[in-house]
């Protein structure tokens, strides 16, 4: 019961600056939307978002980079500290190589981005210059990945979030200063994201910090400079390679989702991609609160692998399981009470309210349906089962989000929130499914899977 109770504490209090730090991050889009929607023409707004998407698109499918980071880094703090800095040190190699392939491409993405776009000539331009000053970001933003990452799996969640107060405070104050001083237009808010990219890179750097105490064992900078030069042999980066690749072609199969989701609901008519982006931001929503619990139970569930403690592990997935139903609880009592209110403040459209109004079922459902992907994306984070998280997106996507699609097409629109909420259930059934299959043949095999 004691061991219960300390649990609950700690996995809350790594939660909750996670979630705090969650919330934090739309603010920098409100700021910029109100900079942006009061310049002269409104191209520049539009050309800015769509810009915004196109760079957001690829670092969310580069974000593999910080989940199997969180997964190894809370094995390495399992283990010792020299551990926990390979791991940091391999990251950031990988996302700097990444990083240097996006610059390398970045006309071909632009390309690829006009093309979906279909812009008028005003916004093109606009796109090209938020997007061709955003690009030069990657190394920064892809390192803080990794940062963001292993401080979640060194159970560092207050260094978390604030880095995630200091970017937005940096970017909202970079993003005046470049637009109303210096009159940079689109490219002063994608410039004023970047500046504050790197401004977290080197706050990163500076919390991290490999000479602490704590970290006696790293030796001298000549024994350091050795080990890192044998940790970025490809022997020893092989491992991080396999597990990204899965959790790569994972985020691939989940974006497909969502992209399909937005494209097919445009195809529907105007109103119905309204209200697909409206139960989109009730989703992202969602995530605020499931994200900070699954992140948490991520850096837990890692570090009882590193200690090879299967009853530990076991123990912070049950607790872990117990909030995120609060939460999910708390989410569907909140929309069924609120959920007006949040439309209402999303549009002001009467068509689209009343478009929107058959869904309130989905809406109610969505986190009873979710937060159960979410925890166990968590608990298989930390166990860094890249590849069993790959299949069970790609069982979940291929044969429940679009086969539940195709056979309910009849209802057009509804059709694609019906085989969302079946994908999710599918992608938690399978999860869970395993785990508990596993646990129940013998909880040790739990410290065994990986990679």
């Amino acid at each position: 019961m004691i061991f219960a109770k300390y649990s609950h504490h700690r996995l809350l209090t790594l939660a909750f600056p996670l979630i705090i730090a969650n919330i934090t991050t739309p603010i920098l889009g409100l700021v910029d939307t109100a900079i942006l929607g009061r310049m002269e023409q409104v191209h520049y707004l539009a050309g800015a978002a769509v810009g915004s998407l196109i760079v957001t698109q690829v670092y969310w499918v580069c974000g593999f980079i910080k989940m199997s980071i969180t997964g190894l880094s809370a094995q390495a703090k399992g283990k010792n500290h020299l551990s926990s800095l390979k791991v940091l040190v391999q990251g950031v190699f990988v996302a700097l190589v990444l990083a240097f392939f996006l610059l390398l491409s970045q006309g071909f993405i632009l390309s690829g981005g006009l093309f979906f776009a279909q812009a008028s000539p005003e916004v093109t331009s606009s796109i090209s210059d938020y997007f061709s000053t955003r690009i030069f970001g990657a190394p920064a933003a892809l390192a803080n990945l990794v940062f963001i990452g292993w401080l979640i799996g060194q159970q560092k969640t207050r260094k978390v979030l604030l880095l995630q107060v200091l970017i937005n405070l940096c970017n909202i104050l970079a993003s005046l200063l470049f637009v109303y001083v210096f009159g940079w237009g689109v490219k002063g808010v994608a410039a004023a994201t970047v500046f504050a990219e790197y401004f977290m890179l080197l706050c990163a750097l500076a919390l991290v910090n490999i000479w602490s105490k704590e970290n006696a064992d790293i030796g001298s900078i000549q024994q350091l400079i050795t080990k890192i030069s044998e940790w970025l042999k490809m022997s020893q980066l092989k491992p991080m390679l396999h597990l990204n690749s899965h959790i790569f072609i994972r985020n691939l199969a989940l974006q497909f989702t969502l992209a399909f989701i937005t494209l097919k609901g445009v195809q529907y008519g105007a109103s119905f991609a309204a209200v697909n982006a409206i139960i989109l931001q009730f989703f992202a929503l969602i995530a605020l609160g499931l994200d900070g619990i699954a992140n948490a139970v991520e850096a837990l569930v890692g570090e009882e692998k590193g200690r090879q403690n299967a009853q530990a592990l076991h123990q912070h997935v049950k607790v872990g399981l117990f909030w995120s139903s609060m939460f999910a609880l708390v989410y569907a009592v909140f929309f069924y009470f609120l959920d007006d209110t949040i439309v209402g403040f999303l549009t002001h459209h009467d068509e689209v309210k009343s478009a929107l109004v058959p869904y309130g079922m989905v809406i109610l459902l969505l986190p009873l349906a979710a937060h159960w992907c979410f925890l166990l994306d968590g608990v298989f984070v930390g166990l860094s089962a890249g590849k069993l998280m790959r299949n069970s997106m790609l069982v979940s996507t291929l044969f429940a989000f679009l086969p539940t699609w195709w056979v309910l097409n009849g209802l057009n629109n509804m059709s694609l929130w019906i085989a969302m909420l079946v994908f999710l259930a599918c992608r938690g059934l399978v999860l869970g499914g395993y785990y508990v299959f596993i646990y129940r043949q013998d909880p040790n095999k739990l410290l065994r899977i990986g990679r």
